[in-house]
């Protein structure tokens, strides 16, 4: 091992990482313009691509100064367990990394839900995974939380997502027309899927209303401000449909009721406004 040999190897790593990463990157893009891989594939084909090269410049350069590999599998090993003990989190994190790239349950541009906290997956990297939530915070999440939580995926399978809208009508009103005017709400709002078929339900006999539930299909497009802001325009028709059809939305009402069978005790206390103001002190 001579210093003009370590220059040599340390020349090698650093060009080869950058030229490493040029052609990753190049066989990424070829890749998308050949194939119809989406973005998550994209990003393992480069990682993957990254760290063959990385190995292979590693090996290279140990050769080129004549470091035996029988020395780096001793070294290796005993390194390996002080790394297996002090960075366990670290390698969970980058296996698990490399598991939602291959079995990919979670893809770049998927809405998901962790923890109540909803965004879109921007990245996956090899240590934690980049999520954009709907007030435009970026949120990193270790891998193996991913893994190892409850994740709901809004778009798996697909976007379309069912929504629900829940309305009480006063006790008395006519039942048919309430669903009439339900229905005339759903067919108003030009983002409701007609397959499958909105569903009106009349669910209950409520303490105050006749209650009935309102089940309507979307895509969810861009995120989940959409499932939002239709629930939220369709209860505005609802509700302007009802008001056109002279149906009173219902809300919480007490009966009172006082026993006249005799007199009511009725009292009038003098308080003395020095007791009120030291209570009040």
């Amino acid at each position: 091992i001579t210093t003009k040999k370590i220059i040599l190897a340390l020349l090698i790593l650093f060009v080869g990482l950058f030229l490493a990463k040029l052609f990753s990157r190049f066989v990424m893009n070829r890749l998308m313009a050949k194939t119809q891989l989406d973005e998550s594939a994209k990003a393992a084909i480069h990682k993957v691509t990254f760290f063959i090269l990385t190995i292979i410049l590693v090996l290279y350069a140990l050769h080129t100064v004549n470091i035996p590999l029988t020395i780096l599998a001793l070294l290796g090993g005993a390194v390996a367990i002080g790394v297996g003990f002090g960075s366990q989190n670290l390698i969970n994190n980058f296996i698990s990394g490399f598991i939602l790239m291959f079995e990919r349950p979670i893809k770049i541009d998927d809405v998901i839900e962790i923890d109540n906290i909803i965004g879109r997956v921007q990245h996956i990297g090899t240590r934690c995974t980049q999520i954009r939530t709907q007030a435009n915070l970026n949120i990193l999440v270790p891998n193996s939380s991913l893994l190892e939580k409850n994740i709901i995926n809004w778009t798996l399978s697909d976007d379309v997502v069912r929504c629900n809208i829940s309305v009480g009508v006063a006790y008395g009103s006519s039942t048919r027309d309430t669903v009439k005017a339900l229905e005339r709400a759903v067919e108003e709002h030009e983002l409701i899927l007609k397959k499958p078929e909105p569903i009106i339900v009349f669910k209950d006999f409520g303490d105050n209303a006749l209650i009935f539930e309102v089940y309507f299909w979307i895509r969810l497009g861009k995120g989940r401000m959409v499932k939002i802001q239709t629930e939220s325009n369709v209860r505005f028709l609802i509700e302007k449909h009802l008001r056109e059809a002279d149906i009173v939305v219902a809300f919480p009402q007490r009966d009172v009721h006082m026993d006249t069978s005799k007199p009511l005790d009725l009292r009038i206390i003098n308080v003395d406004k020095n007791d009120v103001s030291n209570t009040a002190r």
